[in-house]
């Protein structure tokens, strides 16, 4: 269930951890009030980092964009999977290792800043890593998996199945990764969300002792933060929306919900949960014959968590997911359809 913050959310965490696409953008513009409330969780003497599964784009890349649409950012804020792969991948097998490549430029840089050798040829590779990569060929995706099924280990900076694009959603890199390991027979070591390796990446390489992550996505980013124990703001800027929350179960729930990063600078009050009704701030929610109902006034933020409150009650008794399909929130909020 979600938690209670008495003070502004930020005030109690020292490192604040945005996911990208649906948090801090939508495609080439950044969502509203975002650049303003980074500017601010810095100017409070907090350590932000920008953390993304995307690993064909460098650091460099990254900032640059970030930068285009108006957010402060340096190339040290960001993380990225790719850079928790070559992580992996050195302790594992140490500097100057050759690591067989599958992927593109943030995957390749990531890899020689740990002090690894890329390569394309196999011969004494120890290791394949792979990443998002537009230009992968098919033959190298063929002779990579046979050697994965012939005992080469395996990392895979993600397994993210879609990936969005100027057309739509696409198949992502894990349609890769689920190619190889399907064929292989064996399980790639993920290094991306909502596995630990990327956001103790994050961690270790920004700084901070108690972190929180923002994020869109129920899949990645929330349940990464329950990787490393640590709480997660859920806003509904991006894929997210109530569908989602009402099905989601306790592995996938956020420690705190707002409808932007707003929340950030706000006091989370528990919904108090009587009888079958859950009230907070002049809202009332209710599941009757499994269908969700909210009535009352108030703040956005506060029918979101009556509304999800009322679900998960409801899905933990019931063990089926509340209709929420004549229930509409208070908006317009949602600003990403697909990521």
């Amino acid at each position: 269930m979600l938690q209670e913050s008495t003070t502004p959310l930020v005030e109690a965490h020292d490192l604040v951890m945005f996911d990208l696409d649906g948090v801090v953008y939508v495609g080439g513009e950044a969502i509203d009030g975002v650049a303003a409330a980074i500017d601010r969780v810095r100017g409070s003497g907090r350590h932000v980092a920008f953390v993304t599964n995307n690993a064909s784009r460098t650091p460099d890349q990254v900032a640059a964009k970030l930068t285009k649409v108006g957010v402060n950012a340096e190339p040290g804020d960001v993380v990225t999977s790719a850079q928790a792969a070559a992580r992996l991948l050195v302790e594992e097998h140490g500097e100057g290792a050759r690591v067989l490549l599958l992927g593109g430029e943030g995957l390749r840089v990531a890899l020689l800043e740990a002090g690894l050798e890329p390569v394309e040829d196999p011969d004494g590779a120890v290791a394949v890593a792979s990443g998002y990569g537009p230009d992968v060929r098919w033959r190298d995706i063929m002779r990579a998996a046979t050697l994965v099924r012939d005992g080469l280990p395996y990392v895979a900076s993600n397994a993210d199945l879609t990936i969005p694009t100027p057309y739509g959603l696409a198949p992502g890199h894990g349609v890769l990764v689920r190619t190889i390991t399907g064929f292989a027979g064996v399980d790639a070591v993920v290094a991306g969300k909502p596995e630990r390796p990327l956001m103790e990446e994050t961690v270790l390489r920004v700084g901070g002792d108690r972190p929180l992550m923002v994020g869109d996505r129920l899949d990645t980013d929330i349940e990464g933060a329950h990787a490393i124990d640590a709480p997660s703001l859920l806003v509904l800027t991006g894929v997210t929306w109530l569908e989602e929350l009402a099905a989601a179960p306790p592995a996938l729930r956020p420690t705190y919900v707002s409808p932007t990063v707003a929340g950030l600078f706000e006091p989370h009050q528990v919904p108090d949960v009587t009888g079958g009704a859950v009230e907070l701030g002049g809202w009332r929610a209710t599941v009757d014959d499994g269908r969700l109902a909210v009535d009352g006034a108030g703040s956005d933020g506060d029918w979101w968590r009556v509304a999800v409150t009322a679900c998960w009650v409801h899905l933990d008794g019931a063990k089926s997911p509340a209709d929420v399909s004549d229930t509409k929130p208070p908006g317009p909020v949602r600003q990403l359809d697909a990521e």
